[in-house]
């Protein structure tokens, strides 16, 4: 026999959702984007909304847009940069080594022994 629960797996306020009682769709337009590796993606938008110049591809991630033969670049990325390589953008190596030569002569005139 079964529990009789007539409302298992339902939520409160859950009923049957047809076009009656959600109100009519609004009328839609499908636009084809392109993007660099030439994944085409084709979103809904409403039909009297503004369509983006550019999509994310879902597929890749990069910008995608309407033109099939002319799809956007892909963003340029900056590779990661250490510490050093930001200190060599604002110093030369002649600073480097004046600045070297500064704090080992600190060091050997200070009283405490370097190890």
């Amino acid at each position: 026999m079964g529990s009789g629960n007539a409302i298992r797996g339902s939520r409160v306020g859950a009923g049957p959702m047809g076009e009656a009682e959600r109100g009519e769709a609004a009328p839609r337009v499908r636009v084809p984007f392109w993007c660099a590796n030439m994944h085409e993606t084709r979103p809904s938008f409403a039909s009297d909304a503004a369509v983006p110049e550019f999509w994310d591809c879902p597929r890749c991630g990069l910008p995608a847009g309407q033109d099939q033969a002319n799809p956007p670049a892909p963003p340029r990325n900056e590779p990661y940069k250490t510490h050093l390589a930001y200190v060599k953008e604002r110093r030369s190596d002649k600073d480097g080594a004046q600045i070297l030569a500064e704090a080992l002569e600190r060091l050997r005139s200070s009283s405490r022994p370097i190890y």
